[in-house]
């Protein structure tokens, strides 16, 4: 991919944990960033920033640590506590990627893993 085709985009995607524990957390953040990075031929070079959101039934580790154990140290992290909305998912991590990439808004991959497939049923798996 020729650098001045790129542009910076955006990608979302969440997952969920079974249970809270840092190991869980770490895991299906890696999985849900690995998938991303795939999905959308991603190197971690491409990637500007990464913010997480967790809902307030989480608290046994920041979802950035897995993103850090990845490799992406050097990439600027955030983490936050999602809107605690009455009837919404639980046990659920939500990412939003800015990176660079030439692809189209509609080829963007937005994966939405285990149980927060039921976040988005209109995007492909």
């Amino acid at each position: 991919m020729k650098e001045d085709d790129r542009r910076l985009v955006a990608i979302r995607g969440a997952t969920t944990v079974e249970e809270d524990t840092s190991e869980q957390i770490q895991e299906r953040t890696a999985e849900l960033l690995q998938e991303i990075m795939s999905r959308n031929e991603l190197a971690a070079e491409d990637i500007v920033s990464i913010i997480f959101t967790a809902t307030a039934d989480l608290c046994s580790d920041f979802p950035a640590v897995a993103a850090r154990n990845l490799g992406l140290s050097q990439t600027p992290l955030l983490c936050s506590q999602e809107i605690a909305v009455e009837g919404s998912i639980g046990n659920c991590i939500r990412v939003l990627m800015h990176t660079y990439s030439s692809r189209g808004r509609g080829e963007i991959r937005h994966p939405y893993l285990h149980e927060a497939r039921q976040l988005r049923t209109d995007l492909p798996e």
